[in-house]
């Protein structure tokens, strides 16, 4: 079997995989993939790992830390899906990375379409032009830039979409959106990733109807949030929340390293449980007293007894970590009042009959309107605007 037969059948399977995920429902969406082969803009790649439906790491910074990837191929349908791209339609796109999202974005808007991608790494912005002159894709522009300040030389945008988590949205997406566009975006939430669907609303805010829980790297540049991500001591388990420097870590390391017990919740969760449902919902019914986290062990290892991934709730006297994949299980530290609070959160999420991810709402309220009250959710400040989520009954 010669290359070209092989990455031929490697790319069918992909598209059978994506197909019974239910996620090519769009004729433009599935044309695209069916057009663009992957593995012209991931030269020097293994083809079984070019067609694999994984994320696939392009750059390191120096502490080894994956800065750039070229995404998983069932996130570009959801995000694709979610963008609703129409023939001559004109996109922004923050994260170029391998060029391979534009090229798909470049076949469903046509012709008459316009794409614009910014990189914020010179080399990657000279590798994505490489790769689509390979890929003999016409007219999409590739901007080396810090993506923040997106691109006004061919604004107004339809669509702009970041490919890149988000701790805010900067004013200059949003005023080089159309009032009609759409602004597709990773937000990031207390160490948690929604692809957000924003669209402008009569009042000055955005909202988002559309969230779906998804992980890619952190902008970079002068817009860059805060570090919320912690190691806990020197050992291999990190934390992730908004409210990281409220947590003492050295006293949050004193706390884990007694001995745990294990508790279960009175319901089995599955990691879908989990990631698209119950961890939403405490996320923005946090207890007055605790705060929320996302935790993550380094692969292969154990810190405190813990390990892989999962979500945490830490009280000043007690901490309880759930993991993804533990059905239930959950390891408390000192005391049962943290793993009280969250059976409690997943007793109150069941009897609102487990709203999922579909009924998260994220509103982006600019600070010149002012800080909003609410009466339900929680209320995020960030830079240059208050981010609102809450659960949808």
């Amino acid at each position: 079997m010669t290359d070209k037969q092989k990455a031929l059948q490697l790319w069918q399977k992909l598209l059978e995989t994506l197909q019974k995920e239910d996620l090519l429902n769009t004729r433009g969406v599935a044309e695209a993939f069916q057009a663009v082969p992957r593995h012209l803009f991931l030269p020097h790649m293994p083809l079984e790992e070019v067609y694999a439906n994984k994320a696939i790491g392009l750059k390191h910074d120096l502490d080894g830390l994956l800065v750039s990837s070229s995404s998983q191929p069932s996130m570009m349908a959801i995000m694709l899906e979610q963008m609703a791209l129409e023939s001559g339609a004109n996109v922004l796109e923050i994260g170029t990375a391998s060029g391979y999202n534009a090229a798909i974005m470049k076949h469903i808007v046509g012709d008459s379409g316009s794409v614009t991608t910014i990189e914020i790494d010179k080399d990657l912005a000279e590798q994505a032009n490489k790769n689509l002159q390979s890929a003999k894709v016409r007219d999409v522009h590739v901007v080396h830039g810090d993506g923040a300040q997106g691109y006004a030389p061919r604004a107004a945008y339809d669509v702009i979409i970041a490919t890149v988590g988000v701790w805010d949205i900067p004013q200059t997406w949003i005023n080089q959106l159309k009032f009609k566009g759409a602004l597709v975006v990773p937000v990031v939430v207390d160490g948690v990733q929604l692809s957000a669907c924003f669209e402008p609303q009569t009042d000055g805010t955005l909202l988002s109807a559309d969230n779906r829980p998804c992980a890619f790297v952190y902008l970079r540049g002068n817009y860059a949030g805060p570090n919320f991500r912690r190691q806990v001591g020197s050992t291999s388990l990190y934390i992730h929340t908004d409210e990281v420097d409220k947590i003492d870590t050295a006293s949050l390391h004193a706390l884990l390293s007694d001995d745990y017990e294990f508790s279960q919740f009175d319901k089995a969760l599955s990691s879908a449980d989990y990631w698209q449902g119950y961890q939403l919902y405490l996320m923005v019914n946090e207890p007055s007293d605790a705060i929320f986290m996302v935790y993550a062990v380094i692969d292969g290892q154990k810190a405190y007894g813990i390990e892989g991934r999962g979500i945490a709730l830490f009280t000043p006297g007690s901490a309880a970590f759930a993991g993804y994949g533990d059905k239930g299980a959950v390891h408390c530290f000192a005391g049962s009042d943290a793993f009280l609070m969250m059976q409690t959160c997943l007793d109150d999420w069941v009897a609102d009959g487990e709203p999922e991810a579909s009924d998260l709402r994220l509103r982006l309220i600019p600070k010149t309107l002012g800080q909003p009250k609410i009466d339900y959710g929680k209320l995020y400040t960030r830079r240059d605007n208050y981010l609102h989520a809450w659960i949808e009954n």
